[in-house]
C-alpha cells in the first residue's frame, strides 16, 4: 500500500496517534502523535484539537471540583455526573498531551500510551452517558424504590463495569493491538488497526441504540404520566402540557447532540480508508470532542444544586437559606 502523507507535513495531513512503522517507513492516516525525526510545521487542525482539549479540561475540572467540594452532592445521580465529568476531564488532558508529545516532546512509547489514554477516556465518557441514561430510566420506571441501597449498588456496579471495560479498550493498542509493525493494517487513526477501530465503532453503535431505546421508553413513561394526570383532572393543564413538552424536547436535544457529535466519526472509522485525505478524519473527529465540551452544560451547569454550589465555591459570603434536596435524575 502506498504511504499516506504524514501528519504535520502539510495542513492536509492527519492528526497522528504516533509512530513510524518497522524499518522507519511512515504511514498515513490520522496519527495522534509525532514521528521521531525532523520538526514539522504545526497543523491547524491539531491546534484546534488542543484548544478543544483545553476548554474540555477547564469545564469539567470545575464540575469535578464542585462535586468533590459539596458534601450535599453525594447522591447516585451526582456520582454519575462526576464520573462523566472525570472521563471528559481526562479526555481533554489527553488531547493536550497528544499535542505536546506530537510537537514538543517526541517519544514513540509515550505517544502510544497517549493514544491508549485517549481511547480509554472517551470510552469512559460514552459509557458514563449510558449509565446516566439507565439511571434516568430507573428513576421513572421504579420511582418508588429508586432511593434505596439497591439503586446505589446498581449504580456503583455500572460505573465499575464502565470504567473497567474502558480501561481494557485503552490498553489494547498499548499491549500490542496496533499497526506499528504492519502498516497495511492501519486505520484512519494511527496506530490503531482497522479491526480495533471497527470494534470501537461497533461498541458505540450498540451504546447509541441502547440509549435511543431507553429514551423512547422514558418519553412513553412521561407521556403516560401526563395522560394519567389529565384523566384525574379531566383535562391536561397548560403547565403539565408545557412540562411534558419541555421534557420530551430536552431528551431529544440530549440524544441528538450525542448522535450528531459521535456518529459521523464512528461511521467514518468503518468506511474510511487511510489513503483518503486526512481532512475527512479531522472534520469528523473534532465534532466528536465537542460532545465532551457540551456534556457539563447539559448534565451539570443546568442543575440547581450545582449552580448553588458554584455560588458557595466562588463566593464564600453566599449562604443558601434553602437546604439541598435530592432531586430525581430526570431533573438533571
Amino acid at each position: 500500500m502506498e504511504p499516506v502523507p504524514a501528519l504535520n507535513e502539510s495542513g492536509a495531513a492527519a492528526p497522528r496517534l504516533p509512530v513510524t512503522g518497522a524499518g522507519g517507513s511512515s504511514n498515513a492516516s490520522l496519527e495522534l502523535s509525532s514521528r521521531p525525526p525532523a520538526p514539522a510545521a504545526v497543523n491547524p487542525w491539531d491546534v484546534m484539537l488542543c484548544v478543544s482539549g483545553t476548554a474540555i479540561a477547564c469545564e469539567n475540572a470545575l464540575v469535578v471540583a464542585i462535586i468533590c467540594y459539596s458534601p450535599a452532592l453525594r447522591t447516585p445521580m451526582f456520582v454519575l455526573v462526576g464520573s462523566l465529568a472525570t472521563a471528559d476531564l481526562l479526555a481533554g488532558l489527553g488531547l493536550i498531551l497528544n499535542f505536546v508529545f506530537q510537537y514538543v516532546i517526541r517519544s514513540e512509547t509515550i505517544s502510544l500510551l497517549t493514544v491508549g489514554f485517549l481511547v480509554a477516556s472517551f470510552a469512559a465518557s460514552v459509557s458514563s452517558l449510558l449509565a446516566i441514561t439507565v439511571d434516568r430510566y430507573l428513576s421513572l420506571y421504579n420511582a418508588l424504590t429508586y432511593y434505596s441501597e439497591r439503586t446505589v449498588l446498581c449504580i456503583h456496579t455500572m460505573l465499575a463495569g464502565a470504567w473497567g471495560v474502558s480501561l481494557c479498550l485503552g490498553l489494547l493498542p498499548v499491549l500490542g493491538w496496533n499497526c506499528l509493525h504492519d502498516p497495511a493494517a492501519c486505520s484512519i487513526v494511527r496506530p490503531l488497526t482497522k479491526s480495533n477501530v471497527t470494534l470501537l465503532s461497533a461498541s458505540f453503535f450498540l451504546i447509541f441504540l441502547i440509549m435511543l431505546h431507553l429514551y423512547i421508553e422514558i418519553c412513553k413513561i412521561v407521556c403516560r404520566h401526563a395522560h394519567q394526570i389529565a384523566l384525574q383532572q379531566h383535562f391536561l393543564t397548560a403547565s403539565h402540557y408545557v412540562a411534558t413538552k419541555k421534557g420530551v424536547s430536552t431528551l431529544a436535544i440530549i440524544l441528538g447532540t450525542f448522535g450528531a457529535s459521535w456518529l459521523p466519526f464512528a461511521i467514518y472509522c468503518v468506511v474510511g480508508d487511510p489513503n483518503y485525505p486526512s481532512v475527512y478524519t479531522y472534520a469528523t473527529l473534532l465534532p466528536a470532542t465537542y460532545n465532551s465540551m457540551i456534556n457539563p452544560i447539559i448534565y451539570a451547569y443546568r442543575n440547581q444544586e450545582i449552580q448553588r454550589s458554584m455560588w458557595v465555591l466562588f463566593c464564600g459570603c453566599f449562604q443558601a437559606k434553602v437546604s439541598f434536596r435530592s432531586r430525581s435524575p430526570s431533573d438533571v
